[in-house]
């Protein structure tokens, strides 16, 4: 198991620089963490350092957002399925295609759907510590 502590916003695009260091061969990963202990900014983060120029944003209502590298033209696809209710919402995404594409998905709220994940998905957890600084646990 790998530790990344964000001190603060001012050292993230550091930890999104060792994240990315861990990454591997591995395309699929699951954030978990309480509403508001960053997921969606980590990702945000994570997009940057990854070449992704156009502006991320959290997919609450889309469920699904599409970004493209524009240093590798890697495709990075970002969920949220905070709202989901039902799984049938999420086979009528044809979750299988962005899952087992090859391309990077990088997934919150991934406890809603933790079923669908592929056996291989990578855990993430991002905890709040009582200081401010964030935990990264892979």
């Amino acid at each position: 198991m790998n530790t990344i502590t964000i001190k603060d916003l001012d050292h993230i695009d550091e930890a999104a620089r060792e994240f990315m260091g861990l990454m591997g061969d591995d395309t699929v990963f699951a954030f978990y963490g309480k509403m508001g202990a960053g997921k969606t900014t980590f990702i945000k983060a994570l997009c940057k350092q990854l070449g992704v120029e156009e502006e991320v944003n959290s997919p609450t209502f889309a469920i699904i957002n599409e970004y493209r590298s524009e240093t590798t033209a890697e495709l990075i696809y970002h969920f949220d399925f905070y709202r989901i209710k039902k799984l049938e919402e999420v086979y009528d995404l044809g979750y299988e295609d962005y899952f087992y594409s090859g391309a990077l998905c990088f997934i919150e709220w991934p406890e809603l759907v933790e079923e669908l994940l592929p056996l291989d998905a990578k855990k993430v957890t991002i905890t709040e510590n009582s200081d401010g600084s964030r935990t990264i646990t892979i």
